[in-house]
């Protein structure tokens, strides 16, 4: 069976080196004679299939020896209660509202503490990132939350924001691993696996050491606590064992790739191949402010309900899977991840240009 093109938000694209090492080793990992499904999390294959993938995520992202790295469960959602729940002492915190994501997480954190919105982009449904230059960030705030790449809108953040010395608080689950990282820029970092890191069911943390303590709000759950899951090196309870597999594969995947120095380029490339199209499109166009445009999710429309299903429709015969927008944005949405292959990007932009010239007088060009 042929694979197609897979441009989904997420669970996404994996990369087919990875996929095939999973098959072969599924009913015998490391000679063990157990799948990797079935394999004890308290036993040395495990532990060093741990050890393993944190070693390769220190060395890709040059994570700095003060940061803890933590394997977590719950998807990012998970992630807009532990953050407040752990790192709100003063029980104020401010946001950057970018999206969807954002707005979930501003919410989740107001049952916690005074939540102060500092810059919106709400007014032009989400299509650029606001100015983050001088934020009135709050003497009192103990951060600063921002979501740097919007998987539904399609922005991302080019420059941080200026937190004033304030902890930055960044999700990151659809550009982590996409492109070089200064962590000791951020205070915490979390992602949901499903976009880059391997698939759903993970969820990474990254931490500096000095925000683990047990100092959080009366009545955190042990499980949502940071310090319990450092203290046990993300095995305090059963952890996801099948999807740290993958993870770990897809990290030496990416070191196998020469990093990413060479991913960021490689997606800089895969993305300008698709908004020029869109650029000089008569039929198609972005919905995102040029200054703002991700790398990793392009949201483009034709203006026409019934073209874009069309599209759609005849894209997916095409082996081009996955292309309905968001019901926020309408239209269609490419993601375009690190295991999208730069052919892949070039079939969506020939099947773009043939539809173009199909249907450029359905609207009257």
């Amino acid at each position: 069976m042929n694979r197609v093109y897979n441009f989904a938000a997420g669970p996404a694209i994996l990369p087919e080196p990875v996929l095939q090492q999973a098959s072969d080793e599924m009913m015998n990992y490391r000679g063990s004679g157990m799948s990797v499904t079935e394999i004890s999390h308290r036993s040395a294959l495990f532990e060093e299939m741990l050890e393993q993938a944190q070693s390769d995520l220190r060395d890709l992202v040059s994570i700095p020896s003060n940061y803890k790295i933590l394997f977590l469960q719950g998807g990012a959602s998970t992630q807009f209660a532990m953050v407040p729940l752990n790192l709100m002492r003063n029980r104020k915190a401010d946001y950057v509202m970018t999206g969807s994501w954002a707005s979930k997480a501003a919410q989740e954190a107001a049952q916690y503490g005074d939540i102060k919105i500092l810059a919106s982009s709400q007014d032009r449904n989400w299509s650029y990132i606001p100015d983050v230059s001088d934020l009135p960030v709050r003497p009192e705030a103990d951060y600063v939350h921002i979501c740097q790449n919007n998987t539904i809108f399609g922005t991302r953040y080019k420059e941080l924001p200026d937190t004033r010395d304030k902890i930055l608080v960044s999700d990151m689950s659809s550009c982590l691993l996409s492109e070089p990282l200064d962590v000791s820029r951020y205070g915490l970092i979390f992602a949901g696996a499903q976009k880059n890191l391997g698939p759903a069911g993970l969820t990474l943390v990254i931490i500096r050491e000095d925000l683990v303590t047990e100092d959080v709000l009366p009545g955190t759950p042990t499980m949502l606590t940071y310090k319990t899951h450092a203290d046990h090196n993300s095995m305090y309870n059963t952890p996801p064992v099948f999807a740290i597999y993958m993870c770990g594969l897809v990290l030496q995947w990416l070191k196998g790739q020469g990093g990413l120095k060479v991913m960021g380029e490689r997606n800089t490339r895969k993305a300008a191949l698709l908004y020029d199209f869109l650029d000089q499109s008569m039929l198609f166009k972005g919905t995102v402010e040029p200054d703002f445009r991700s790398l990793m999710n392009i949201p483009f429309v034709t203006g026409n309900d019934t073209l874009d299903k069309q599209f759609i429709k005849e894209a997916e015969a095409r082996g081009l899977h996955n292309l309905k927008g968001h019901r926020s944005v309408g239209g269609m949405r490419a993601s375009i991840y690190n295991a999208m292959p730069e052919e892949g990007v070039a079939s969506l932009v020939k099947f773009l240009t043939e539809f173009e010239e199909e249907h450029k007088n359905d609207k009257g060009l």
